[in-house]
């Protein structure tokens, strides 16, 4: 079996990535409920006087574009995880598939 197919790899990728995969989705998370923080701390600052300019305000400010350009790069790297964990799930469930197969193809010719 070459190594790239070796289930035994795959779960052990899966093992390692596990909490790097929960830091990032915490990361997202916790930045996704902080830019509701931020527009009521900016929406607070604001010198204008309506609910509606307030809110344009604080999501037009440098503070909640660079909130959300992290939200970005947050999101990014979670589903970047996400995916390559599901990859290796999916090798060993390959290798499960060939294994069986193969012990079919092993009864049939006997």
């Amino acid at each position: 079996m070459s190594e790239d197919r070796d289930p035994h790899k795959a779960v052990d990728y899966i093992l390692k990535n596990a909490a790097l995969f929960a830091k990032a989705k915490a990361e997202r998370t916790y930045i996704e409920h902080y830019r509701k923080s931020l527009k009521g701390i900016l929406m607070k600052r604001s010198m204008e006087t309506t609910i509606g300019a307030q809110e344009r305000e604080a999501y037009a400010h440098s503070e909640m574009i660079a909130l959300l350009e992290g939200l970005r790069v947050a999101v990014e790297i979670e589903e970047k995880l996400k995916w390559d964990i599901t990859a290796a799930g999916l090798r060993v469930e390959i290798w499960r598939t060939e294994q069986a197969n193969n012990r079919a193809e092993g009864k049939a010719t006997r």
